[in-house]
């Protein structure tokens, strides 16, 4: 509110001065046209003047032409009754010559008297017209600007009144301003504290937002299984529903569009086949002599227009067949878009070729030895004309291959852009309507030129007036073709009526293809005759399974893990095994050596006493049994023992067993390697899981983030607002101290000048009750 006010008042204070710095303005022009008004009244006067002097000189003159006149009547009477009384008298006296001397004397000077008047009333005719015209003249120009002070002052009044009323309103505006000035300071002390609330909530907010997304990281790391939402295009649950009411009007406009296509089609064949036609008859006729080799070529290209109007009609027609109610018609997915962007190009690439040909013709026209200056100067405008349209036409080729872009590379292309081409594409239809109906109009204006040559035939009028109904209609179909765009804009630009539920991402291919494949199920389980409906799970059976699943993947996790403690423990006692048979066949071995070293000493010991060897062949029986006590135990431990028993002393048997015992190893440890690989791969999975987890729980962080971020922005900005009014109100306030205290020193002065005024009168009445 007291932004408003402020911009209010400023905005009034602004158009104040500007009004001020007018009537300063129109008060100065006013000031020198009363000026100028005065200086050319007293020009008028001095005219006046001199128009008196010269008619003062005037009766003069003709007063004196008078007395003249009659001194001449005299001296001719004169000289006439000298005449007579001197008819008898000889003609060689003296007096009869000095009478013709005196004679011819007055002649001379009445003939100069007479060329002298003649020269007078030629001047004065001369300077009395000279007068009434600059009379008139002035009196005009007096009249004129005595109309222009006139309205200046009557401007002036206006521009005063107004002022007056403008100063009237800021006076009562500034004592609104002044009592909303102290209510906007109460309640800036009360969003002060309203603020200081506000930043003691936020603190607040804050902590409890951390310590929420801290519980819901610790929640998300140990309770939530594995879900990947990271991919919604693969999340059946957002596959788009299937809008037939949209399929339906996408139709309708394609079928518009395929009518609309189809006359602009027909249009462009008859404008390009007549132009090849005038192209043979004018500047010459082919029947009558050559054409130049520019027209010919530029003829030859007219001719096979056909190859590029053509299928714009067959594309845009398959476009509409490729449309129906099964289908889903997007950008993505209508790959017959394509067709029709190629051919448009082909046909732009087309007017492209045919330009410089079309300029060179215009350009021959001109040369042409009955081209007027008008006619040229209509060639000229053509050929902008025709300039403008193919580049208009550059233009529409390259939104139009934006909109098939799509389509072909599998790839939506956001709403935005798709809403930015599509306006644009609009503008441009209109230009291209606009630029052909000038072109239309520029062509009718020079066939009116043309009709006005001598050289025109009959074959060139009609071909002109087929070239100029060609034009109409071509005027014709573009203006429906650009008002039926601009008309379902709204319908090109807004939502195409397909997108995952909950979002506002575009539709692919996919998921198109995966709306389809679900129409067709649900149009199965609908009208399901010769297949069985399939069995739907309830939705409390649903979360059910899910909690038994997410309970056997918590216990699946717990069996791996013993199973891993086992195998592991596993590994360890079969390494321990391995290495105590390793160490009970060496030591059987050793066993076996030293009883055969005991056996040849006590041969040798029987041999050297030559005693009895009953008394030895006991120990070595003893020793005997025990051996084979040895044995027995050997068998029970394993195999490999007996190997090694029989095969006592012979190196190549402890090699075979050294490389026995290593080829186990190896195969242990490659079991082991796998088992590695094995946890490895499970291991990588569960990171994987957990690293999507933390993606989710960072994402909530950044959303909370975010949210604290826009409170922070928002208390920001409202500190902002209160320093701003508060800077305001400070400003108006020093404004309306400082108006006051000029209006105070002004009151002062005015109580000055009175009381010095009342002293002067008081003064002068007491010096007249002295007198």
């Amino acid at each position: 509110m007291a932004a408003d006010l402020q911009a209010k008042y400023s905005k009034l204070a602004q158009e104040y001065s500007k009004l001020r710095a007018q009537n300063q303005v129109l008060k100065k022009g006013v000031v020198d046209e009363q000026a100028s008004s005065a200086s050319l009244k007293e020009q008028l006067k001095q005219r006046d003047q001199s128009l008196r002097k010269v008619e003062q000189e005037m009766d003069s003159l003709s007063f004196r032409n008078q007395q003249l006149a009659k001194r001449v009547e005299l001296l001719q009477e004169e000289l006439a009754a000298e005449a007579k009384g001197k008819k008898g008298k000889n003609k060689g006296d003296s007096p009869s010559q000095q009478g013709l001397q005196t004679q011819s004397v007055f002649d001379e000077d009445l003939q100069k008297k007479i060329q002298e008047n003649e020269r007078l009333h030629i001047q004065f005719y001369e300077a009395d017209e000279q007068h009434r015209q600059q009379e008139a003249q002035l009196r005009a120009r007096l009249e004129e600007l005595e109309r222009d002070s006139e309205q200046h002052q009557a401007v002036v009044d206006g521009l005063t009144t107004k002022y007056m009323e403008t100063i009237e309103r800021l006076q009562s505006d500034k004592a609104r301003i002044e009592v909303k000035a102290q209510t906007l300071e109460r309640e800036a002390k009360e969003c002060r504290m309203r603020t200081e609330e506000c930043q003691q909530q936020l603190r607040r907010c804050q902590s409890e937002l951390n310590r929420q997304v801290k519980q819901s990281s610790s929640v998300i790391q140990e309770k939530v299984p594995f879900n990947d939402t990271k991919f919604s295009d693969y999340n059946s649950l957002n596959v788009p529903p299937h809008n037939r009411r949209h399929q339906l009007k996408a139709r309708d406009v394609a079928g518009q569009a395929l009518g609309f296509v189809q006359d602009l089609v027909a249009a462009l064949l008859n404008f390009h086949s007549y132009t090849e036609q005038r192209v043979h008859i004018y500047p010459l006729d082919s029947s009558i002599e050559p054409v130049s080799p520019l027209n010919q070529k530029f003829s030859q290209y007219l001719h096979e227009n056909a190859a590029y109007v053509r299928p714009l009609e067959d594309s845009l027609m398959q476009l509409h067949q490729s449309i129906t109610e099964d289908t889903v018609t997007v950008l993505e997915t209508v790959g017959k878009l394509k067709n029709f962007a190629d051919h448009f190009s082909s046909y732009t690439h087309f007017l492209q070729k045919i330009l410089p040909y079309q300029l060179k013709s215009l350009e021959e026209e001109c040369a042409a030895p009955l081209c007027t200056t008008a006619l040229a100067a209509k060639n000229q405008e053509l050929q902008n004309d025709m300039k403008r349209v193919t580049s208009v036409f550059e233009k529409l080729q390259n939104y139009i291959n934006l909109l098939a872009l799509p389509s072909v590379q599998q790839d939506p292309m956001p709403q935005s852009s798709t809403s930015a081409v599509f306006t644009q594409l609009a503008a441009c239809l209109h230009s291209l309507h606009d630029a052909i109906k000038e072109m239309s109009k520029h062509y009718n204006q020079k066939a009116g030129l043309e009709q006005e040559l001598p050289t025109v035939t009959q074959k060139l009028r009609t071909t002109t007036e087929c070239l100029l109904g060609s034009l109409g209609s071509l005027t014709n179909s573009t203006g429906k073709i650009a008002t039926f765009f601009s008309n379902n804009l709204d319908f090109f630009t807004s939502s195409t009526g397909y997108g995952p539920r909950g979002g506002t991402v575009a539709l692919n291919p996919l998921q198109a293809e995966s709306m389809l494949a679900n129409k067709k199920k649900a149009a199965d389980y609908i009208h399901a005759i010769r297949k069985p409906r399939p069995q739907s799970v309830p939705y409390r059976e649903a979360l059910s399974n899910r909690r038994i699943l997410t309970s056997s993947t918590e216990s699946r996790e717990g069996l791996t893990q013993q199973v891993q403690q086992s195998q592991e423990k596993i590994a360890r006692l079969e390494q321990e095994k391995e290495h105590w048979l390793l160490e009970a066949q060496l030591g059987k071995v050793r066993l076996e050596k030293e009883n055969q070293r005991i056996a040849d000493l006590e041969a040798q010991l029987a041999a050297a006493l030559g005693g009895s060897p009953t008394l030895h062949t006991a120990p070595a029986s003893a020793l005997v049994h025990s051996q084979e006590d040895a044995e027995t135990e050997q068998r029970a431990t394993g195999k490999e023992a007996t190997l090694c028993t029989s095969l006592v002393g012979d190196e190549e048997s402890r090699e075979q067993l050294i490389k026995t015992h290593y080829m186990a190893r190896v195969g242990e440890l490659t079991t082991q390697l796998q088992i590695s690989d094995s946890k490895a791969v499970h291991f990588h999975s569960e990171c994987r899981a957990l690293a999507r987890r933390l993606a989710i729980a960072e994402k909530s962080r950044e959303t909370l983030s975010e949210e604290v971020k826009l409170a922070n922005q928002n208390i920001t900005r409202l500190q902002d607002e209160l320093a701003t009014t508060k800077r305001s109100y400070e400003d108006q306030l020093s404004m309306m101290s400082d108006h006051l205290c000029s209006m105070n020193e002004t009151l002062s002065k005015q109580r000055e000048e009175i009381d010095t005024l009342k002293l002067g009168s008081k003064g002068n009445a007491k010096k007249n009750k002295g007198r």
